[in-house]
Parts: C-alpha cells; structure tokens; sequence
C-alpha cells in the first residue's frame, strides 16, 4: 500500500499537468554511456517514496543491488518531488542524480520529448531484454513516447471494485457485477434513503468522488484518446460517448449531481480511516489495489470483495481487465555514469526477485510478467484480483503525450461540466474538448 504521499502527488501532478522536468534539457549527453560499469564508482538514486516501510523498502532493494554489484555503491536521497529532480538535473554536478523514479506517469511524454532522460532501447538491446515479453502490455505502453523508450515500469498500480459483502448479501446480490448494466441495477439497489440524503449509498459516481476520474472509467471502454496522426480521437471513438454516458446516468439515477456532492461534501477524507468505503457509507468502490490494505486497517464492520470493474455490455468477454498505471525509473541524460546507472535500473526493474520482493515490501502489484507469476510472492489472496488486471493484455493505461497529462485534464474538465449540467450537448463537447486537445499539443510541440 503506498502512502498518503504517492497518490497525493501523482493525483497533484496530473490535475495540474506540471511541466516538470521537460526543459531540464534539451539534449543527451554525448559522453553520458562511456562509463565503465565494472570499475568500483558511486551512483544517485533520487526516488519519490516518503513513508517509513517504504523508505526502508528501498533500500532493501537497493541493498541486494549492491550486493550483486560489489563495486557500484548507491547514494539514495528519498521524497524527491519531480520538481526538485528538475532542480538538481538543471544545476548538475556530482550530488544530480544519475537514477530516477516518479509517480508521474503522465510526464513521460515530455520526459522523453525533452531529452530529459535517455533512451533506454539501446541498454535493453545490449542486454539482450525484450521489453515487450517483459512488462505486462499497458505497462510497456506507458512508459515510452514516439518510439523512445526512456522510462521503464518500477512496480505498478492496478484499479478494480471494492464491494462491501455484508450489503451485497442485505441486498440480495450473490456476486459482483460484471458488465456496466448489472452494476447500474446493483448500485440502485445497494443505495438506501435516509431523508433527502442516504443511510448507504450504492455507488459514487461523481468525478470528484476519489478515483472516479474519467480515465479509471474510461479504461474499461479501451478507448483511443489518439488517431494515427497523434489527433485528439474522443470525438469520434464511441468509447468516450458510452464512457459519459455510463456516468451522467449513474448521477442522474442515484440522486443527481446536487444531492450526491452535497452528501460526498461530509463524507471522510480518502486517505483516512473515516473513508465512506470503509465506514459502510458507499458499497461499491472504483480504487486501486492500496485500498485493500487501507480497508483491513480500518477494521470495517464488514467482509471487503474485491472484483475486476465492470465493462461494457459488448465487451462482456473482456471481464477481468482494467486500469493500469504506477512508478517509472529513468536514467538521467546529464549523468556521467549511464552503464553503472543502467545497471542499477535493469537490477530494480527485470529482476525478478528483485521486483518480487520490492512488491512484497510496499504492497505495489509486480511489474514485469514473470514477476506477476512468481510463487514468492505474498499476498491477500484477494490481492490476486490485482495481479491478473495487470497481466491481462486487455487491460489499458492512458497514451503518452508531449504535453504530459494536460489532455486528460481537458477531458476532466469537460466531465466535471458535463455531469454538473453545465454543459448538455455531449457531442457539441466531445468536439470542443478534441479541438482544445489538439491545441495545445500543437503549442506545446
């Protein structure tokens, strides 16, 4: 389970399409891969985690690096913001680092645009990996830009249901719902009424309700948010149209847009015990696979489910998949040390003990295929339900994009206006969100 930390700063920096680490340069060093990786040397590992277990968790993984790499020692520095790694890469010197990780998925488009980090294609080359039977299919996609390949998956994160048994069985419902159908009429019959509010409330539908973010429900549409020439497609992929439609009904039938947000405006905070999952307030959940644990710890009054999400009535034999993002690792274009860095990257991120134990450690889903597969891995067996989103090959991410994640923050918007009321003609919208999209890639390039 991550901390509060990670999924603060990776909600944060998605919302706000920071443009970190994009003008950090605008070339890769030419002498940057001369190091010799078997001379003894000292490397920078400059990572995100700031929770306790997780802090240690590194440097337990770093710790069987070095044990393996008797002459490469690791100088790890930890709660590093994408921004202070833009800082450091900007002033170089001996204390930059020379190894990065982030949260920020949504930042690869320009991590690998700007030159920021290297290309990784050719270390995998001389290794002899093939990324593509390595990393499950979402996880490999999202972690390179136009053929550039310069971040690599370091643990993932994989979002389903959560459902609350003890109301499923009040309710008469014997098993989750598979397809967005059932999971309208379980919702309805899972919400009770408590005056002009409820006493449990089916479902949260609202964009602002936690993960409910248009991309976690899209994900289950396995739309195509680009055409062939790296157009905007939202306005002519039905997947988006059935996406908000799903949603603007699920609002609408559940109360509407006022009554939901003004019973979510004294629901408890995501990150707390007081969570409206964990309290028994809402029965079914869209979040990611740190929501078991965070849920056990609350010590609900109830047998937590955990499911694959719903997807749509015609895809109804691509149950099981979902949305997939997590942590990348990258090696930084002004590092003098990039075969002792690369090194340390393939070490974390292909190994497969490595990763497995790494997994175990913060409770994050394993990040290459065979790791997924591994007998040492420990784990509630419902954590299992995570483990296969992220190997099914139809399981989706959100593309790449030069100016990170400021398209999906569009395409929000558009949905914060659409369920609102405020904007009615989801056509009209769909075409002026695409418009705005393709408007600001067009600047950004």
């Amino acid at each position: 389970m991550p901390g509060m930390s990670r999924k603060a700063v990776t909600a944060l920096a998605a919302s706000a399409s920071i443009a970190l680490l994009a003008t950090a340069c605008t070339g890769q060093s030419s002498s940057g891969s001369n190091d010799d990786a078997s001379k003894d040397q000292t490397i920078n590992f400059w990572h995100a985690w700031s929770a306790p277990s997780e802090v240690k968790a590194v440097k337990s993984l770093v710790a069987g690096f070095e044990k393996a790499h008797p002459n490469i020692h690791v100088n790890i520095v930890g709660n590093m913001t994408d921004d202070k790694i833009n800082q450091a890469l900007r002033a170089g010197g001996d204390k930059a680092p020379d190894v990065v990780s982030s949260f920020t998925t949504n930042n690869v488009g320009k991590f690998c645009s700007s030159g920021a980090f290297v290309d990784l294609n050719p270390f995998f080359k001389k290794a002899g990996i093939d990324p593509e039977t390595t990393f499950p299919k979402a996880m490999n996609e999202y972690t390179q830009f136009d053929g550039n390949r310069c971040t690599v998956p370091l643990l993932g994160d994989a979002y389903g249901l959560y459902y609350n048994k003890t109301a499923f069985k009040k309710a008469g419902i014997t098993s989750p719902p598979k397809t967005w159908s059932a999971f309208e009429k379980d919702a309805k019959k899972l919400t009770i009424a408590k005056g002009d509010s409820y006493a449990q409330l089916g479902f949260m539908p609202n964009y602002h309700g936690w993960e409910s973010t248009t991309e976690h429900y899209f994900g289950q549409f396995s739309p195509t948010y680009f055409d062939s020439s790296g157009k905007s497609n939202i306005a002519k992929d039905p997947a988006f149209t059935a996406g908000f439609t799903l949603q603007k009904k699920l609002v609408d039938e559940l109360g509407g847009y006022r009554k939901l947000e003004t019973y979510r405006s004294k629901l408890g905070d995501e990150w707390g015990p007081k969570h409206p999952f964990h309290t028994g307030q809402v029965a079914m959940q869209l979040d990611g696979e740190w929501r078991l644990g965070m849920a056990k710890e609350a010590k609900p009054d109830f047998e937590i489910g955990v499911a694959p999400l719903p997807v749509p009535d015609d895809q109804a034999d691509q149950y099981g998949k979902g949305y997939i993002t997590g942590t990348i690792a990258g090696i930084a274009s002004t590092s003098k040390k990039q075969n002792a860095a690369w090194e340390l990257v393939k070490y974390m991120t292909t190994n497969t003990d490595a990763v497995v134990g790494f997994a175990n450690d913060i409770h994050n889903v394993p990040s290459t295929l065979a790791a997924l597969k591994s007998p040492k891995l420990t784990y509630d067996p419902r954590f299992k339900t995570f483990l296969d989103i992220a190997s099914n090959p139809n399981s989706t991410t959100t593309p790449a994009s030069i100016n990170g994640g400021t398209y999906l923050v569009t395409i929000q918007q558009f949905g914060y206006d659409y369920e609102s009321g405020k904007a009615k003609d989801l056509k009209a919208g769909l075409e002026s969100t695409a418009k705005q999209i393709d408007t600001d890639i067009a600047q950004a390039k």
